[in-house]
């Protein structure tokens, strides 16, 4: 990268350097654009055969209906209103 495409950048986003942080960017800029060319260099072509995040049947825990809430205690802080529930506002 050089001055003048960093001029047009700045001038395009409406920044204002001075010299010693034009250098500092161009210099931040060109490492960037090293690594993308290195970045570019990988074969990152997607490969289902090498797909291996299936998680195994054997994994899985059993499905097994577990106790929940109680309706009524859960209700008792809420008031009905057409068909829905209104309940006291948490957040701002």
């Amino acid at each position: 990268m050089d001055k003048t495409t960093l001029a047009h950048l700045c001038e395009l986003s409406k920044l204002d350097f001075t010299e010693e942080q034009q250098d500092a960017v161009i210099a931040q800029m060109d490492d960037i654009i090293a690594l993308m060319d290195q970045i570019k260099e990988y074969d990152v072509t997607y490969d289902d055969t090498q797909d291996h995040n299936e998680i195994p049947y054997e994994a899985l825990r059993e499905d097994v209906a577990q106790p929940s809430y109680d309706t009524a205690r859960l209700q008792q802080n809420t008031q009905p209103r057409d068909d829905c529930y209104v309940v006291p506002k948490m957040m701002e």
